[in-house]
């Protein structure tokens, strides 16, 4: 879409669509399903609606969070391929109706959840967001080359929120949940930045390629992928999951290592225009890069369904030692 065609877009009146789309609704789908792994495997019987009332004030939490982040981003979105179409950047939605929108979402969650569940998941609610709209939108995604790192943090919270919406509490098979998303998000974004990097350079944005290069940014995605399989491994012996979880953790983890290995022996992200069309349509040199991002999210999808089945079936662990 044209500068021209955007601002003829600006005149006309945002469609329902549009307002769905700042809330990020994939990403939302993802939050969602974490923080419903983390609710069930809190083992703690809830009334259904409560229970639905926590996804959904988790859900509402995330679109306000992607609304505000949109709001805030709409000028290195509409220099990137990938969000140049998002409806700030072009034209569809007025930045202060986004601003409005992702406020008003984060009160009606944050005080939903405390009134109908508990304050202390109510205050993870609210931290969640306001971490990722303030500390990882406003501040460490335009300064650091780690941004993804430590504003992982954001995304790894939800099966926290969970457990405290079910219990009130969050114990460390809570928080081993959240540490599984947080070391997984880096070589996630790093593969997908690794074949996107001319879209960051020429936004600004400090991402680990575009800073200290494609050989270190390959070489740091390893290192995050060996420190990440044996958090995935962790759950089956702390009473978490049970075998079927340790298998499957256990095959996926050695293609995740694999695929990281290949990446490090790749030029993955040397090439310009790496990229082609869609988000998966890369040029040959790039591939390694696509093939880690595209499992990784297979992989953590993979992991939180075995848990999430596993405790709705009754599977016992295999050895009960953190309950």
């Amino acid at each position: 879409m044209s500068m021209a065609q955007a601002a003829d877009r600006s005149h006309a009146p945002a469609r329902w669509q549009d307002f769905i789309q700042l809330l990020k609704p994939r990403v939302m789908s993802l939050v969602v399903f974490t923080a419903l792994t983390g609710l069930v495997c809190a083992d703690r019987p809830l009334n259904p609606v409560l229970a639905a009332v926590a996804i959904l004030c988790i859900a509402v939490g995330a679109g306000a969070s992607g609304a505000l982040n949109m709001w805030y981003d709409a000028d290195i979105d509409a220099k990137m391929r990938r969000t140049r179409g998002r409806p700030v950047p072009a034209g569809r939605v007025q930045g202060a109706d986004a601003l409005a929108l992702g406020v008003v979402l984060s009160m009606f969650s944050v005080m939903l959840m405390g009134m109908a569940l508990n304050w202390f998941a109510a205050a993870l609610l609210a931290f969640t967001i306001f971490f990722y709209a303030v500390v990882y939108t406003i501040w460490l995604k335009r300064w650091t080359a780690q941004n993804i790192v430590i504003g992982g943090l954001a995304g790894a919270l939800p099966p926290v929120i969970g457990w405290a919406a079910a219990t009130g509490s969050a114990p460390l098979n809570a928080w081993l949940l959240c540490a599984i998303i947080f070391f997984w998000t880096p070589p996630h974004f790093w593969a997908l930045s690794l074949y996107t990097r001319e879209d960051y350079a020429e936004a600004g944005v400090p991402m680990m390629p575009v800073v200290a290069g494609a050989a270190a940014t390959r070489r740091q995605i390893l290192i995050y992928s060996l420190l990440l399989i044996p958090l995935c491994l962790a759950p089956a012996f702390t009473g978490l999951g049970g075998p079927v979880y340790l298998g499957v953790a256990g095959a996926g983890g050695l293609m995740f290592l694999l695929l990281a290995v290949r990446l490090l022996r790749s030029h993955a992200g040397e090439t310009p225009d790496a990229r082609k069309d869609g988000l998966y349509d890369v040029r040959a040199g790039a591939r390694d890069a696509r093939n880690l991002f595209a499992f990784s999210i297979l992989y953590l999808a993979l992991i939180f369904a075995t848990l999430l089945g596993e405790h709705l079936v009754g599977a016992a662990p295999l050895t009960p030692l953190l309950r």
